[in-house]
């Protein structure tokens, strides 16, 4: 049996421009954060032979090729396994709520079944075989930050050449502004999911078609993310906060459906009530809105509530994907 714990992410700065559309022309940057909200999978050689994989779904098939999971489908193909293996995952955080989750899931099983052959494997070629999985074979319309971030976790900075080549490192942030940044940036579950790829193939679309609005709309982005890294590493946290407005500013741009008049009244009325700023995860249109907040943190909280928000306590993770059970059947 093998567990591997992956964490789900929470992006910072440069949201988007790790599309290929984007990044192949201006070149990408990505700071985001892993927080210690998990994806957990279990892998185990059944005695009987047959594939069994488990997730809000359960399939028992006799071949991976009838597997309905695309992601479990093409890892256990990439990784020459046929049959004779169960998958389960559990997740701390439901999918589609913009924080990375088919990511997690991906990094997740492609380094159990790693461990599960005995292969080693390095962080940085774990998020570029999911990158080749998701993007290259699923052919899903998405960026590079969340395979890395599943892989390293922690505050982490991606700068992505033209030609896709990936460059990491960590963030330079003092403990103290750690502590700083898990009590004043709030996250709250909307209690809407959304298809992340519908937002996001539309953004391409206007990248590749260079629509001006989109294009300007993704440089300020970049910019500000830039900016908010800068911010981090120099501890000046109020500036994070006025920055993430300026960036929720830009990317209302980006598409019709990244808020709605709902989501723009709660927004307008986090800003009356002490968030300095905020924005929606991921690719926008439901998931988790993220507001930063300096002070009276239970009148806000309670205020959300009352908006039908779901305040969702975390803390950061600095370890990334690793495995938590190493027990493997030598037979395999």
């Amino acid at each position: 049996m093998i567990i591997t714990r992956t964490p789900f992410r929470v992006t910072l700065g440069g949201g988007g421009t790790d599309l290929s559309s984007y990044y192949s022309k201006y070149g990408g940057f990505i700071f985001a954060a892993g927080i210690a909200k998990y994806m957990y999978i279990d892998v185990n050689q059944p005695f009987d032979g047959l594939v069994r994989i488990k997730y809000s779904r359960s399939e028992t098939v006799k071949e991976v090729e009838d597997i309905d999971h695309d992601i479990a489908r093409e890892a256990l193909k990439m990784m020459g396994i046929e049959q004779g293996i169960e998958v389960v995952s559990i997740a701390d955080i439901p999918a589609g709520t913009g924080l990375g989750s088919s990511s997690c899931y991906t990094v997740g099983i492609l380094n159990a079944l790693h461990t599960f052959k005995h292969d080693h494997i390095s962080l940085y070629d774990l998020a570029e075989e999911a990158c080749k999985l998701e993007i290259d074979i699923l052919g899903a319309p998405i960026g590079k930050q969340d395979q890395y971030m599943a892989a390293f976790g922690g505050f982490t900075v991606l700068e992505i050449e033209k030609d896709g080549v990936v460059k990491v490192r960590n963030a330079r942030i003092s403990e103290d502004s750690v502590d700083e940044l898990n009590r004043n940036m709030l996250m709250f579950y909307t209690h809407t999911s959304h298809r992340s790829s519908d937002i996001l193939e539309g953004q391409s679309r206007g990248i590749e078609k260079n629509e001006k609005k989109i294009v300007d709309s993704m440089h300020r982005i970049k910019e500000i993310g830039y900016q908010i890294l800068e911010a981090v590493e120099s501890s000046n946290l109020s500036r994070v906060g006025t920055l993430f407005d300026e960036h929720w500013e830009q990317k209302k741009k980006l598409s019709t459906r990244m808020t709605n008049p709902r989501f723009d009244e709660i927004y307008n009325l986090a800003r009356e009530n002490g968030a300095l700023g905020g924005k929606i995860s991921g690719a926008g249109g439901g998931g988790f809105f993220v507001f930063y907040v300096e002070k009276d943190h239970r009148k806000f909280k309670d205020l959300m509530k009352e908006s039908g928000l779901r305040p969702m306590r975390y803390r950061f993770d600095f370890e990334g994907s690793k495995v938590l059970v190493n027990f493997r059947d030598a037979s395999f």
